[in-house]
């Protein structure tokens, strides 16, 4: 597993966002007890897209590209991660409910706190049993019509019965 350092420095700062999805992801990871996924073992599903994703991509092995990170924009420090190998599944809320009043003036102090914190005061979670996501598939790519640009086959929209790529569907009048 990475470090909390080099997620770090793949993320580029610290923060308590950071420190926060890091602890969510590796709470996660300890109740499947499963390893970092190097294809699609273990899928993500986020519901933020804020700076704990980094920490949980880190951590779960779960990346857009290899299609085992889900993104539902709900505004909620979420985070569900399932095994495809066993089947189960856990989702983990972030309460945040138990830190001091005072750490909230410090991101430092705060930061810290959360990483030392116990896993109950500041995480709930919950074994949960979710569809499980279809495995990601290579599509073809074909030019629009319009730019020419290589589009993804299903995100092609048909404008006037031509094939056009989302933005310029949009520019000659077909909504997305």
């Amino acid at each position: 597993m990475m470090t909390y350092s080099q997620i770090v420095s793949f993320h580029g700062h610290a923060c308590p966002g950071l420190a926060i999805g890091f602890r969510m992801a590796t709470a996660a990871m300890e109740a499947l007890t499963a390893s970092r996924a190097d294809d699609e073992e273990i899928v993500a599903i986020v519901e933020n897209d804020a700076c704990g994703v980094d920490a949980l991509q880190c951590v779960t092995g779960c990346t857009f590209g290899k299609g085992n990170l889900i993104f539902h924009d709900y505004g909620k420090n979420v985070y569900t991660v399932y095994s495809r190998k066993n089947g189960a599944g856990v989702r983990v809320l972030f309460n945040g409910q138990g830190i001091p009043e005072k750490l909230r003036e410090s991101r430092e102090e705060l930061m810290d706190w959360i990483l030392a914190a116990s896993s109950e005061d500041i995480l709930c979670m919950t074994k949960v049993s979710i569809k499980e996501p279809t495995p990601a598939r290579v599509r073809k790519s074909f030019p629009c019509a319009f730019c020419n640009e290589m589009v993804m086959e299903t995100r092609l929209h048909d404008v006037v019965g031509q094939q056009a790529c989302t933005p310029c569907a949009q520019r000659h009048g077909q909504p997305q």
